[in-house]
């Protein structure tokens, strides 16, 4: 276990921190101010401080760091498991506080993001997660934003505590499926993992509605709950990831599912892919989580977007892929079809579906009116009707998909 500075401790459990999603960017070109001589502005691989959301939607700095990346557990895709051959490091609760204080008062951050390995036990460990919130909270006041990591086998009074102290509380289901983290993560049991999950939206919405009632009573939680899957190291395909996602949002009332692509780590198990997967796939399950979430999909419709291999395409976004699948709910029109159907129209967001609705009740819309709020209105047109524009045969052609995917374009070695 590492003793070093204050510095080189941070360094270790900062970049440890890095693989957990719930606050993080992924799927960015890798940029670093390092590279240009410290002349540079900005990092997009740099760790220590990431980027969430608060409550009332403002987008918010957190210090993103582990307690200890040190873990008696040997989960194969964690590159902090037990067996693993890496740096290990150490903060007391005491040196949380004064790393997220003095990163605080120097408007660094505007709050603190805390996961850890598993230390001794797991209800050692959370004992020390939860000191780190109490004496933010009750000996400096601390009123920044908090979310802590929780410990599915910890005892549930700790959870409760966290909950407490904390704005939002988030448990990692890892692996979509009971068979891939009996394979990967043996230490771990889905049942446990859910059961904890159950027992914060129980807190939840015991806090809420004792908020209701007495004006002082204590908040659990108020930003909610949520977790993270991790993407590609086991063989579930996209059609299992939807599905579990979709019921843990029914069962669990998640703010939140993350999706993580594996990546490979160092001195990786044998049992785990020799490669990542492709980025574009997290991408495309963060799309169909977004479907799911505001365009009132089922889970069943967004898994019929998918291939006979359960995969969503790389090629095309999931709307689009649900859509040339069911050509014969289109086209709408966008003068008299309903806003469930009009949310199913490729290329059409719920900005721009509620705009619709609001000027149509003033005049009869046309192609340029739509086009004035949309992206790609080349990519809406086979599936609406306007005023002035009627696809004909274009919604059925046998190229459509051709068309209307995106084109690969090679750079410029000498563009500007």
């Amino acid at each position: 276990m590492s003793r070093g500075t204050i510095l080189e401790r941070l360094a270790v459990l900062a970049d440890a921190a890095k693989y957990d999603a719930s606050c993080a960017s992924s799927g960015t070109a890798k940029r670093n101010s390092k590279d240009s001589g410290g002349k540079g502005m900005g990092s997009t691989e740099g760790m220590g401080i990431c980027h969430a959301y608060a409550p009332d939607g403002r987008c918010i700095s957190l210090l993103k760091i582990l307690l200890t990346n040190h873990c008696i557990f040997d989960c194969h895709y964690c590159v902090n498991r037990a067996s693993s051959n890496v740096a290990r490091a150490r903060f007391t609760p005491q040196e949380v506080v004064d790393l997220t204080l003095s990163f605080y008062r120097r408007n660094y951050i505007e709050g603190l993001f805390l996961s850890s390995g598993i230390v001794k036990s797991s209800n050692h460990t959370m004992e020390q997660l939860v000191e780190v919130a109490r004496i933010l909270r009750e000996e400096h006041d601390f009123r920044g934003y908090i979310h802590l990591k929780t410990i599915p086998d910890a005892d549930p009074e700790l959870v409760h505590q966290a909950g407490l102290y904390a704005d939002r509380v988030s448990i990692n289901v890892e692996l979509p499926t009971e068979a891939g983290l009996a394979r990967l993560a043996p230490d771990k049991n889905t049942g446990r993992i859910e059961g904890a999950m159950s027992e914060v939206k129980e807190h939840i919405a015991q806090s809420r509605d004792e908020t209701k009632r007495f004006r002082n009573a204590p908040r659990f939680a108020p930003a909610g709950q949520s977790t993270q899957m991790i993407v590609g190291a086991d063989a579930a395909s996209d059609a299992d990831i939807v599905g579990k996602a979709s019921r843990l949002y029914d069962g669990y009332r998640l703010r939140r599912v993350y999706y993580s692509a594996f990546s490979p780590i160092p001195d990786a198990s044998a049992v785990l892919p020799l490669k990542r997967p492709p980025l574009m796939r997290e991408h495309r399950l963060y799309q169909s989580d977004w479907l799911m979430r505001f365009y009132d999909y089922s889970a069943a419709e967004v898994m019929q977007a998918t291939g006979d291999d359960g995969m969503l395409p790389l090629d095309i976004d999931p709307k689009l892929a649900w859509a040339l699948k069911f050509r014969d709910r289109f086209p709408v029109d966008v003068n008299r079809g309903g806003r469930e159907a009009l949310l199913r129209v490729p290329g059409l967001g719920v900005r721009a579906v509620n705009q619709l609705i609001a000027a149509r009740r003033q005049r009869s819309l046309r192609l340029e009116d739509v086009g004035k709020l949309t992206v790609s209105i080349a990519k809406v047109r086979p599936f609406i009707v306007t005023a002035d524009w009627r696809p004909t045969l274009l919604t059925d052609r046998a190229d459509l998909r051709t068309l209307l995917a995106p084109k690969e374009e090679q750079l410029e070695l000498f563009a500007a």
